[in-house]
């Protein structure tokens, strides 16, 4: 047994120093479970007591040098290996280094930063709200119940009969109010839905800002105040606004609102088809039943409510025809920005 592993140490070392030698492989066939060394290790049951300490010893310092040599196989292989891959992974810290173009806001978020930024500065607080909505707060919490008229003019997409996509941000605003007590004063910024036609001032997905406020003694001076300050910090200092009749199922009275020409200053032009006035809002006191729905006594507390579409706004801020131009992710457009 002696001399089977001295042989086994002899093979297995010369084997190991052939240029062309497969590490693993020598060492599955030498050390493996079914390898050289292991049958011989099996048949030292058949020694004498004597011979069996010696012969182990002897296995034990054949299978630690074939072990040591496999090891240093490894590292230089690994080594190796590592020194190739720095070489392919070489940079050249010297090569001028490419252009990265830097981002900047699409011009509706221009515009919805600016609006944000106008009632923050004036009190207001920003709050979010879901976009696949119940019908109850997209449509009945706001005074608008199945069979009214009003619908049509709002109709969405439905997922089922009484869920669907929010049609207007004002189910935010019957959420607050329905968990707050007043005082409230917030907007609510975000993208809404309806089953309009794509033309050049329609859209299937739009983005809408909507203002509530509601507290002790709020007026409609109140609103028209509120609004002049937004309509001068907006679009200048010498802007005027006028309130036009109008109805909304959740506001009474409602109005819609036109500011004074921002180019021709009210004389009349081609960006206000020769009338003066910019239609670009609707407001209103807040409806009595609106607040009984979300739980706000109408007899102690009043408000008022105004929402604006901020492509409509962006439209006329940056003289832009179609809509359309805002969606289609042309860069030659957007560069303009």
């Amino acid at each position: 047994m002696r001399e089977t592993l001295e042989k086994i140490r002899k093979e297995a070392l010369e084997a190991l120093s052939a240029p062309s030698a497969e590490i693993e492989e020598l060492r599955i066939r030498y050390l493996g479970k079914k390898g050289e060394l292991t049958a011989v290790l099996r048949g030292m049951g058949k020694l004498s007591a004597e011979e069996r300490p010696v012969i182990g010893q002897l296995a034990n310092d054949v299978r630690a040098e074939i072990e040591k040599k496999i090891d240093e196989l490894n590292q230089k292989k690994n080594a190796a290996l590592l020194e190739a891959k720095l070489r392919a992974e070489k940079l050249d810290v010297t090569v001028p280094g490419d252009d990265v173009r830097a981002g900047h806001f699409h011009p509706l978020s221009l515009v919805q930063r600016q609006l944000e930024d106008i009632f923050l500065s004036m009190g207001y607080s920003i709050v979010d709200g879901p976009e696949v909505e119940y019908d109850y707060y997209n449509f009945q919490a706001l005074n608008i119940p199945p069979d009214h008229p009003a619908r049509d003019t709002q109709d969405t997409f439905y997922i089922t009969d009484n869920i669907l996509l929010r049609s207007q941000t004002s189910p935010v605003q019957a959420r607050v109010m329905e968990k707050t007590q007043p005082p409230i004063k917030i907007i609510s910024p975000g993208r809404v839905y309806r089953s309009d036609a794509v033309d050049a001032t329609h859209s299937p997905l739009f983005h809408q800002l909507e203002g509530l406020v509601i507290d002790r003694g709020i007026t409609m001076g109140d609103l028209k105040g509120t609004l002049e300050m937004f309509a001068k910090r907006m679009f200048g200092e010498n802007t005027r606004i006028r309130f036009r009749p109008h109805h909304f199922p959740f506001t009474e009275p409602s109005a819609e609102v036109d500011v004074s020409c921002f180019v021709c200053g009210g004389t009349g032009c081609r960006l206000c088809k020769g009338e003066g006035w910019i239609e670009i809002l609707g407001a209103g006191m807040v409806h009595p039943n609106v607040l009984r729905n979300c739980g706000i006594d109408p007899e102690e507390y009043s408000g008022f409510a105004f929402g604006l579409g901020i492509e409509r706004i962006a439209l006329l801020k940056y003289h832009i025809d179609d809509m359309r131009l805002l969606y289609e992710n042309d860069i030659r457009f957007l560069n303009q920005f």
